[in-house]
């Protein structure tokens, strides 16, 4: 990719940070755009003629062609990078997980960090269920780090990229990381890897 990609995204939205942090680490050139999501920046009607859909992160490739949904927008940027394995059953694995973060993960996690942290909602307003279930995604998270030191076995791959967004956030949306060691080894190991830094809070 010679050409620069136009990203479309907001600094605070982890599923925006996928795609920054994949494009950085594989050096891939692109010019971003800052979309205020709770301002209603995806609701423009200049944004919604790219994306009908009203989503970030959006991409818009040198010939006018657009991508959207961040886990089918970094598994494209990193087709034939060490971020995606080779063989089959592996790569399987690393989709299996990033599949589930959209389903299991993000649903729960990062729609209660959104309304606690953005919405400014009171604990007792929201859905018990966000809670529940974010902690149940936790904690399948903690049993398999136990047992390896990435998310789709012994190698960084897109699957730690796609859930490390939000756990890593997940304290704004008042999950206690505490109780997951595991989970705490693997965030800075992540993070080392990509070469984020550490979370210091949201943009």
């Amino acid at each position: 990719m010679a050409e620069n990609l136009t990203i479309y995204g907001d600094p605070g939205s982890g599923n925006c940070l996928k795609v920054k942090w994949v494009t950085d680490h594989l050096g891939i050139p692109a010019t971003w755009h800052t979309i205020d999501v709770p301002g209603g920046g995806t609701r423009d009607p200049a944004f919604l003629a790219l994306n009908p859909a009203g989503r970030v992160p959006l991409v818009v490739f040198p010939d006018g062609e657009t991508l959207s949904e961040s886990n089918a927008i970094i598994i494209h940027l990193a087709e034939g990078s060490a971020l995606v394995p080779e063989a089959a059953r592996a790569r399987a694995r690393m989709l299996q997980w990033m599949f589930w973060e959209q389903y299991s993960h993000e649903p729960y996690i990062a729609v209660r960090r959104y309304q606690l942290h953005y919405l400014k909602r009171a604990p007792e307003e929201l859905d018990p269920k966000l809670a529940e279930r974010g902690g149940d995604a936790l904690r399948l998270m903690q049993g398999t780090l136990e047992r390896s030191a990435f998310m789709a076995g012994d190698a960084l791959t897109l699957a730690d990229v796609a859930l490390v967004a939000y756990t890593r956030m997940a304290h704004e949306g008042g999950f206690d990381l505490a109780a997951y060691p595991a989970i705490r080894a693997w965030i800075p190991r992540v993070e080392a890897g990509l070469g984020i830094g550490l979370y210091t809070g949201p943009a």
